[in-house]
């Protein structure tokens, strides 16, 4: 009798935290203003402690002539590299917050997708000193705003344009991010705009920017080759045994929970418009293209980070949002503690 009463004490009290939790994160959902600003304090709190960290991160892949300016400009590993590259985070995170705002990814108010997005790139530490892809992050974004402008409209031409306009801009700093294109196009199928026109306006939207690139690097440098762009972009499959034991069990967890959430916003599609679940299923497309990506691309694995950071945000934070159950309320609990205890085994370990 006292081993039941026991029993059922302890399940009280575990019930009694996780309701507990659920309002802390109903809370966090939609903060207040001085919340608000605390939880981006934290996460600054969380990027600048790497700065401090005795294990400076090296990057090994090869670096693309707009990288190696910006590199001129802005010292890697430097404190003020580190400012300049949360200020971009930062104003991503802004776009991030307009892009749900215009579009109603979750339709509701919500802080979530702007502190799963910090909070992942202030986890995720060699992140700090790549200026160049929080730029490319910065034209992705606006080129989704253009491509979510075209829906149900095949005579979009300007907006396909512009889409991929900006897409292949990012790849003139990190190459592979042209491979972002065909996922764009089947984004095209899933907003019903795709049309002869609107394909080939986003062909010549890709090719433009690389005209132009390549007419000033010849007027710069006439020994340069179209050939050099390729033998710089080489296929570096990822060697699993260079990864430590704690980047595994990082990895493994991050994708365990971010499938549970998946599953979670699938279940929620049918109480969604039509046109959320296309956009959302882009993202996810967008989400598995620039995975695919930075496995044959290995060696410039960490330039797209910032873009899985955006994806996961957004597609994480449907089911958190609207799924305020005790079940979901701990989940999120435990990718916040996993983002945390990677932090730390990269400061100790």
């Amino acid at each position: 009798m006292l081993k039941l009463l026991s029993g059922t004490s302890i399940a009280v009290n575990a019930l009694k935290l996780i309701t507990f939790m659920k309002i802390r994160i109903t809370q966090i959902i939609t903060p207040s203003i001085p919340l608000a600003i605390l939880l981006v304090a934290s996460c600054f709190l969380l990027w600048i402690s790497a700065f401090f960290d005795a294990h400076n991160t090296v990057l090994t892949f090869h670096q693309t002539l707009p990288v190696q300016y910006i590199q001129t400009l802005l010292q890697p590993n430097s404190l003020f590299s580190n400012l300049i590259s949360f200020g971009l985070v930062l104003f991503n995170a802004f776009l991030l917050a307009q892009l749900n705002n215009k579009y109603t990814f979750i339709r509701t108010r919500t802080f979530l997708p702007i502190l799963i997005f910090l909070l992942l790139l202030s986890s995720w530490q060699e992140t700090h000193i790549t200026n160049g892809s929080h730029i490319t992050l910065t034209l992705i974004i606006v080129s989704l705003f253009y491509i979510f402008d075209m829906h149900r409209n095949r005579m979009a031409v300007e907006q396909a344009f512009m889409s991929t306009f900006f897409i292949s801009l990012s790849s003139i700093i990190i190459n592979p991010l042209i491979f972002l294109i065909p996922a764009f196009w089947i984004g095209f199928l899933q907003l019903k705009c795709l049309s002869f026109k609107t394909f080939t306006a986003s062909l010549f939207g890709t090719i433009t920017p690389w005209i132009f690139y390549f007419s000033i690097a010849l007027y710069f440098q006439p020994s340069i080759h179209v050939l050099d762009f390729i033998q710089q972009n080489t296929i570096s499959p990822l060697d699993i045994e260079s990864l430590k034991l704690s980047n595994i069990i990082y990895i493994g967890a991050l994708a365990i929970s971010v499938i549970i959430t998946l599953v979670g916003m699938f279940s929620l599609y049918n109480r969604d418009a039509i046109h959320t679940r296309n956009k959302l299923s882009f993202l996810l497309i967008l989400l598995i293209t620039v995975c695919a990506i930075s496995l044959i691309f290995h060696n410039q694995v960490v330039s797209f980070f910032p873009l899985i950071a955006l994806c996961i945000a957004i597609l994480t934070s449907h089911p958190f949002t609207l799924k305020q159950n005790n079940f979901y309320s701990l989940l999120f609990i435990i990718f916040v503690i996993i983002n945390i205890a990677h932090i730390i085994s990269n400061h100790f370990i």
